[in-house]
């Protein structure tokens, strides 16, 4: 790749120099799908991380052997998906990544985690109240029962990703605020002894309030992606009842399908 001038692009640079772009030219899938998806996937594990900068489209495909417009559809793509934003008199830029979780009874905070997503979370609200009707039947206690409500906002290299809300037992653990934001809720849950066995879920949509929209830096009315959870341990009890909201824009369930025998 031909030297990039500035000292930001500089600095930049040795993140997508370190690259190994295993491009086959005998393959039917196009060229530029294949440097698209693997642009993505090292966006998608944090190897690229937000404000690395690709050069230019000309140095780009002098180093694969590839031509300019094969290239430019593949940027054009990561652009189009908001995962790139082309900058004028700086260049091609990483903005963030989607993330994309699989649908299976885990924590958010681990799933960032292993997928280098550099996750952090602010800790808005943990405090005790009485249990809704809604929450009372989740959790499978009395109505007006005491539980701890948990409300967090998970971040991702520092931008928010989802506003977590989560209703417990009053008497299932201590959740201390400290560790909340330097851990993930499950894993303080295995920690203290709690084997989560199965969860009901449902996934939806709808349009961000202002309220939402401010803390998850969204315009007000943009789409959301919403999730109610209902956890149990392995004793068949229930210990925890979520409803999150994430942003979609940033945000994707990712699972399989099977044909049913």
């Amino acid at each position: 790749m031909a030297k990039t001038r500035g000292a930001t692009r500089a600095a930049n640079a040795p993140a997508l120099e370190s690259l190994d772009f295993a491009l086959d030219r005998g393959s039917p899938v196009p060229l530029y799908y294949q440097l698209a998806q693997q642009l993505e996937a090292a966006i998608e594990h944090g190897v690229l991380a937000p404000g690395n900068l690709l050069g230019n489209e000309i140095d780009l495909s002098t180093r694969l052997g590839l031509s300019r417009p094969t290239v430019r559809q593949a940027i054009q793509s990561l652009v189009d998906k908001g995962l790139l934003v082309r900058r004028r008199g700086v260049g091609t830029q990483v903005v963030h990544s989607q993330v994309k979780r699989p649908l299976e009874l885990s924590s958010l905070y681990d799933d960032l985690e292993s997928a280098g997503q550099g996750p952090t979370t602010q800790v808005v609200r943990n405090e005790r109240e009485p249990a809704s009707p809604d929450v009372a039947a989740a959790l499978g206690i009395a109505e007006g029962s005491e539980v701890i409500v948990l409300e967090r906002l998970r971040l991702t290299h520092g931008q928010p990703v989802a506003l977590l809300c989560n209703f417990l037992p009053a008497t299932l653990l201590d959740l201390d605020t400290a560790r909340l934001e330097s851990t993930g809720l499950y894993r303080m849950m295995r920690t203290a002894g709690i084997t989560l066995h199965s969860a009901r879920q449902t996934i939806g949509a709808r349009s961000a309030t202002a309220e939402e929209a401010a803390r998850l830096d969204e315009k007000e009315g943009a789409a959301l992606l919403t999730m109610q959870r209902t956890a149990y341990d392995d004793t068949g009890r229930p210990v925890e009842y979520g409803t999150h909201i994430y942003r979609a824009s940033r945000y994707a369930f990712d699972f399989q399908l099977l044909v049913r025998p």
